[in-house]
């Protein structure tokens, strides 16, 4: 084989790399030259940040970065080892028993992503006689772990109970063994709060589990930030969630659940068996996090993370945006045109404020947007800026009168 034989492929990366530009659905990476906070570092000026998922403002906390580093100078830099051979340190444990009383679970698990968890999740305890009945907005990874799982698909439409109520009926008609529904706590590009009032109702009376995916949530709603089954006020069989969000912005994900479950995960779940272990300085700043946020600390924090978003929808409602309705700090300027998205982002950082337009695929087509989110790390003044700059890009663009 010589190199014309393989030259079509390269030709057709180039062509479908070059498709995706004309549609104005490339998504550059700008390079952050500063710690992560309300104010960062690009291209050599200091900018205002709305598009982190930095909730508390603890990814630049110095209490945080130093728990890390102290927890990488006992630790080393890590295992090199997966967890069940020589990878698994105090620290880890507690970490998992941190997360575990937070949330108010039996046990814990921890992954290297979020994404791992709800890789991992589906496939060592759900099989051919089970169904899976999911939203239809959950997240990519929710989606691909219930690809790697043999159980009977499901779908419904997003927070429709009428729905969830007939595909429930379908899957105990189809004869399914167990039945496990599966929601975001929080859907990521709409700042939504599932419907788990309603889910808990239906799930009671098919008999089935309830998984939700809460990295959007953690930390921030719910009592004490523990997230969307708290702020609903209702009890849910496993939560998966991140370190890598509110609690500290590092990385890192986990599953909550009974101490049974867990411990078959570890035996079964291939993310887990077949990576390193998160490593102690992740593990160090996520311990810290997580005391921050459990406290009256947090309580302070979450005050002012939901001042903030209720002041930017107002003002930008005012301004005559269209945002998606909610309760979330994670707010959404609703654009359509991907090419539109792009021009405002890019006016936007000009303007001296950064965020990002969403498109296909992370978005359906038509319903561009830029995804906002509020930090409690955020003044009152930098909301203000931050309304005054879209408003001038949305006149000059053509988005607002």
């Amino acid at each position: 084989m010589t190199a014309s034989d393989t030259q079509s492929f390269h030709d057709r990366i180039a062509a479908e790399l070059a498709d995706i530009d004309s549609q104005g659905l490339t998504k550059p990476e700008r390079v952050i030259a500063s710690r992560q906070g309300p104010v960062i570092s690009v291209n050599g000026r200091e900018v205002l940040n709305f598009c982190a998922n930095n909730y508390l403002g603890l990814a630049g906390d110095d209490r945080v970065v130093k728990a890390g580093i102290e927890a990488q100078e006992r630790w080393g830099a890590g295992t090199a080892s997966v967890r069940f051979i020589c990878g698994t340190l105090e620290i880890h444990k507690e970490l998992e028993r941190a997360i575990a009383d937070y949330l108010g679970f039996e046990d814990a698990i921890l992954f290297a992503a979020a994404f791992d968890a709800n890789g991992g999740l589906f496939e060592p305890l759900f099989g051919a006689e089970d169904a899976i009945v999911s939203d239809s907005l959950n997240h990519a990874s929710i989606i691909d772990g219930v690809r790697l799982c043999k159980a009977k698909r499901y779908r419904f439409a997003n927070s429709d109970m009428a729905e969830l109520e007939a595909q429930l009926k379908q899957a105990r008609a189809d004869g399914a063994r167990d039945i496990i529904i599966a929601t975001d706590g929080a859907f990521s590009m709409d700042g939504y709060v599932a419907d788990l009032k309603g889910v808990r109702e239906l799930a009671d009376r098919y008999g089935a589990l309830i998984m939700v995916d809460d990295c959007h949530v953690t930390g921030f709603m719910g009592e004490r930030g523990r997230g969307s089954f708290s702020h609903c006020g209702v009890k849910v069989d496993f939560v998966t969630g991140t370190f890598g969000k509110a609690l500290g912005g590092a990385m890192g994900g986990f599953i909550c659940a009974t101490a049974e479950v867990v411990q078959l995960l570890k035996q079964r779940a291939r993310p887990y068996l077949f990576s390193n272990a998160l490593s102690p300085a992740v593990c160090g700043s996520s311990i810290e996090a997580i005391r921050i946020a459990g406290g009256d600390e947090g309580d302070a924090l979450r005050e002012q993370l939901f001042a903030n978003a209720r002041r930017f929808r107002t003002a930008m409602t005012e301004a005559g945006f269209d945002l998606l309705p909610g309760e979330h700090p994670i707010i959404p300027v609703m654009l359509g045109d991907a090419k539109l998205a792009q021009d405002m982002a890019a006016r936007m950082l000009e303007l001296g404020v950064y965020v990002i337009g969403f498109s296909f695929p992370v978005v359906p087509r038509g319903q561009a947007r830029i995804r906002t989110q509020m930090s409690a790390a955020h003044t009152f003044e930098q909301i203000d800026q931050a309304v005054a700059a879209f408003t001038t890009a949305g006149k000059e663009l053509g988005v607002i009168k």
